[in-house]
């Protein structure tokens, strides 16, 4: 059996790196609110990485620009489906995680409920965004090229949805306000006192972790944490070598580099599988200057 892998723009493969894969990539949409040549104020969507870059969005967030997300359309996702079949037998679908947005309900929905789809399209929910949701497509696509059909590949893809951590530094209660997910007076009094919130997400919330003042304190609770997992959580799979480390960043680059080096050093012969940018659907809810450190199952 031929199976396809197919991802969304929110695991942070650029279309450029799915066709050196082999792997397909959902552009998602980005929602922006700007003045049209009339001078009035229009919603303007985007693609990631199609018609909008890392650089343009944070740009245009930054400016104060009104930015959200939004789900990519059953048509679009369809089409290239459709294509994906005429030359495979089977589709492996992986988007973002229904923890944080409907897109994996609507194309679960979707696959089930449309003849052509149904029983050769598989839409794993294994809980995964930004570099997490990378390392289960190289997975996937590793399984694939061994000849594992979809449904073992997407087996795998669930049984394992669990073993993963992100741990998110954000570098400003600006943005985390203006999404409502803190009251306006927590997020004055947390810039007041330079709170730098770190969140967490394990399996499907986006939840609050702990809140230090500083960088460094901030990057030593991250390693912490992720210690502890491998110590506790995933004890096993890291002593057979199984787990993998990864960083992540929203317009931190440089300090991106400089923490790898601080995670090597927390972590000697650990693999850091990547360094990338976080994801949109994420960036517009906690802007620029955020890291994250993260840990997952690799096949």
């Amino acid at each position: 059996m031929k199976t396809a892998i197919v991802t969304d723009s929110n695991s942070g493969i650029t279309q450029k790196e799915g066709e050196e894969l082999g792997v397909r990539v959902v552009p998602m949409p980005v929602l922006i609110e700007e003045k049209d040549e009339n001078g009035e104020m229009n919603i303007k969507q985007y693609f990631e990485d199609l018609t909008l870059t890392q650089e343009e969005f944070y740009e245009k967030l930054e400016a104060d620009a009104n930015v959200s997300t939004s789900q990519p359309a059953t048509f679009d996702v369809g089409e290239i489906w459709r294509d994906l079949l005429k030359e495979n037998d089977a589709i492996i679908f992986i988007p973002m995680s229904s923890g944080l947005s409907d897109t994996c309900a609507t194309f679960i929905h979707y696959a089930e409920s449309t003849p052509e789809f149904c029983g050769k399209v598989y839409v794993v929910d294994n809980q995964r965004i930004s570099v997490t949701q990378r390392q289960s497509v190289y997975d996937a696509k590793k399984l694939a090229d061994e000849g594992k059909d979809a449904k073992e590949i997407y087996d795998w893809l669930m049984e394992t949805k669990m073993q993963s951590s992100i741990y998110i530094m954000v570098a400003t209660m600006k943005y985390l306000k203006k999404g409502g997910r803190v009251t306006p007076a927590a997020a004055a009094i947390g810039s007041l006192l330079k709170i730098k919130p770190l969140l967490q997400i394990q399996g499907e919330k986006l939840d609050r972790f702990k809140m230090p003042r500083k960088l460094s304190e901030a990057k030593a609770n991250m390693i912490d944490a992720v210690k502890k997992d491998l110590d506790t959580r995933f004890k096993d799979l890291a002593a057979e070598g199984k787990m993998v480390l990864s960083i992540a960043h929203t317009k931190n680059y440089d300090e991106a580099k400089i923490f790898e080096r601080e995670v090597q050093e927390a972590f000697p012969g650990m693999e850091i599988a990547f360094i990338d940018p976080l994801s949109l659907s994420v960036s517009c809810h906690i802007g620029p200057g955020a890291l994250a450190l993260t840990c997952a199952i690799k096949y």
